[in-house]
């Protein structure tokens, strides 16, 4: 049933243009931050924008950080649902971590100003996928079992984060194709070594694993 364990992101991008109460917020509260810790990384006035900030002092990237405390309560009340992505039903799909980021901003020009919200959620199941859809349930899928699913629309800002795929048995080492092989190898060693554990007066031990197999001979006394 299960393709993968995945975690989804998405990026939201939020300009002059943008026209929600909830990006405008995000807009002006973010931009006059900036305003103000932005001073302590062009103390003569003469940087106007966060690129060249960036270019003069690495320490400018810490802005990232510092301008997300003025966004962080509007982001409290999406209650761990992002804004824009939803399923086919219309149901908002939930993030675990937000994080902000500072793209451009210039102290004379507002309209420059532009800055990012990526929301990542928590551990999802890929159970397939849908030409441009993905079909997904919450959490680990139980195998063999009806699971509660949900269909999201593959989307510009929409990435997989993480990836990790479901390894069955048929996948496994232990496969029926890879079995054959395995005991037509311990075979032919059995054959090669069943002198040495005469002659040699040893025992014969194999050791097997998921690389290789390996024979050693452990002396052993025999009784009188």
């Amino acid at each position: 049933m299960c393709k993968a364990k995945i975690k989804l992101v998405y990026k939201q991008e939020i300009d002059e243009k943008s026209v929600s109460a909830f990006e405008k917020a995000i807009f002006h509260a973010s931009y006059q931050e900036f305003m103000l810790k932005s001073q302590a990384y062009n103390r003569d006035g003469k940087l106007k924008t966060f690129s060249k900030m960036k270019a003069n002092d690495g320490r400018a990237n810490s802005l990232h950080y510092k301008l997300s405390f003025a966004v962080l309560h509007f982001i409290s009340q999406l209650n761990n649902q992002i804004p824009v992505i939803k399923d086919n039903l219309g149901n908002k799909l939930k993030f675990e971590i937000p994080h902000f980021e500072l793209i451009e901003s210039h102290t004379e020009d507002i309209s420059l100003h532009k800055v990012a919200i990526s929301y990542e959620t928590g551990f999802l199941t890929l159970v397939a996928f849908m030409g441009e859809y993905l079909l997904l349930t919450n959490g680990n899928a139980p195998e063999n079992e009806m699971a509660e699913t949900f269909v999201i629309q593959i989307q510009q800002g929409l990435s997989i984060k993480n990836y990790q795929e479901h390894r069955t048995l048929k996948q496994s080492w232990l496969s029926h194709r890879n079995l054959i092989p395995l005991f037509n190898y311990i075979n032919r060693r059995l054959y090669r070594n069943i002198q040495a554990l005469f002659f040699a007066r040893k025992s014969t031990v194999f050791r097997v694993s998921k690389s290789k197999i390996t024979v050693q001979l452990i002396p052993i006394t025999f009784f009188k």
